[in-house]
């Protein structure tokens, strides 16, 4: 009996020695691998941050074209619709009774000459009359007093006739300027006059338009600071002029002024823009949308939005050091750029920043990681929002 106790108690010690031998290897054999991980690489890119703002299309110039005269409308010149240049003829008011008026204005005008070639003889006669005495000194001063009263109505005689020429001129209708003309207003046998308020018909400039953009006054400093980095841009800050389904027009816009009043009601600035517009495709009253540069960065840091860890409302992210393990950075962000935060402060360029497989990190863990890439290229131009 004694001999199986010994016997028992060795074959235990035997398996403690054995199991106490085997449990490091056993747990060296179990310990996790390095975390897989995908990162990106800081490094400096181009961005303009831009805002897309609602639009609306202006016309460069407009004429109202109204009747400088009265009477009844004979003919209309042009096309409805049309391009006109400027001095075109657009409408004929009929002309007899300014012919006439340009008529009798002549007929005054000869009377009053030969009254004044009349005077002027009177008074030479009388000259060499009162030097002999012959005739009173008073008899001479009337003389000489007609005919310079005779020449004053002939210069009356002439300025009405250029009146009435002018008036005979104006009842053909130009255009003033050089445009695309609207639908006529008033109809053949129409009776107009001068105090109309109603035009005739409009022409409007439209190969140049402007855009009037509506913009808050806080976001006024910014768009300052965008045009102060382009000193070189003397025709203004680019602007891109959207359509409704948002695709670029082929157009060229340029920033040309912020206005100086601040609409009380809403807070906002009023930005104007030119655009050239040679295929007349913006037309005037359309709402568009406009892409304004607010801010510029020549070499600005970005991080992807799934890299960000926000704790407390902060936000963080988790950099790999030369050691391939992770530390946890608090970093300050800026905008959100097509899926990317601007990075303020916190990074530097060359580090690189975990963007998948963030769920498995703790400081100081070892990582094996990869190089993340996008499913779609950071552009260097593209629509911002904070």
């Amino acid at each position: 009996m004694k001999i199986r106790y010994i016997y028992n108690g060795c074959l235990c010690a035997l398996l403690l020695s054995v199991l106490t031998a085997c449990g490091p290897v056993e747990q060296e054999a179990v310990a996790p691998p390095p975390a897989r991980v995908s990162v990106v690489t800081m490094e400096p890119v181009k961005l303009e941050l831009t805002d897309d703002l609602p639009a609306r299309v202006v016309p460069f110039q407009v004429a109202e074209i109204h009747p400088q005269v009265s009477g009844i409308v004979q003919r209309r010149l042009f096309e409805q619709g049309t391009d006109v240049s400027a001095g075109q003829p657009l409408f004929d008011i009929n002309p007899a009774p300014f012919r006439a008026e340009v008529e009798t204005a002549e007929a005054a005008l000869q009377k009053a000459e030969a009254e004044l070639a009349h005077a002027r003889s009177q008074s030479a006669r009388l000259e060499s009359l009162v030097r002999g005495q012959s005739v009173s000194r008073q008899a001479y001063d009337d003389a000489v007093s007609n005919s310079q009263q005779a020449a004053a109505e002939v210069a009356q005689a002439r300025a009405t006739l250029s009146r009435r020429r002018l008036d005979l001129e104006f009842s053909t209708v130009a255009s003033p300027i050089a445009g695309r003309i609207d639908q006529a207003l008033v109809t053949e046998g129409a009776l107009v006059s001068s105090s109309d308020s109603t035009p005739m018909a409009r022409v409007q400039q439209i190969d140049q338009v402007y855009v009037d953009v509506r913009r808050s006054a806080s976001a006024l400093e910014s768009l300052q600071d965008a045009i102060a980095a382009q000193p070189s841009l003397d025709s203004g800050l680019p602007v891109t002029i959207l359509g409704s389904n948002g695709t670029p027009y082929d157009v060229t816009g340029h920033l040309l002024f912020s206005g100086i009043n601040v609409d009380v009601s809403t807070g906002d600035l009023l930005l104007r823009v030119l655009v050239d517009n040679p295929n007349r495709r913006l037309l005037p009253g359309m709402f568009v949308r406009a892409r304004v540069p607010y801010a510029r960065y020549d070499k600005a840091l970005t991080v992807p939005q799934q890299s960000v860890v926000r704790i407390g409302g902060k936000p963080y992210v988790w950099v790999v050091d030369a050691q391939e393990q992770v530390t946890m950075v608090a970093v300050q962000l800026g905008e959100v750029v097509e899926g990317s935060y601007r990075v303020q402060a916190g990074l530097t360029q060359g580090q690189k920043v975990v963007v998948e497989g963030i769920e498995r990190l703790a400081d100081g863990a070892a990582v094996s990681a990869t190089d993340w890439h996008r499913s779609s290229p950071l552009e260097a131009s593209v629509a911002s929002s904070y």
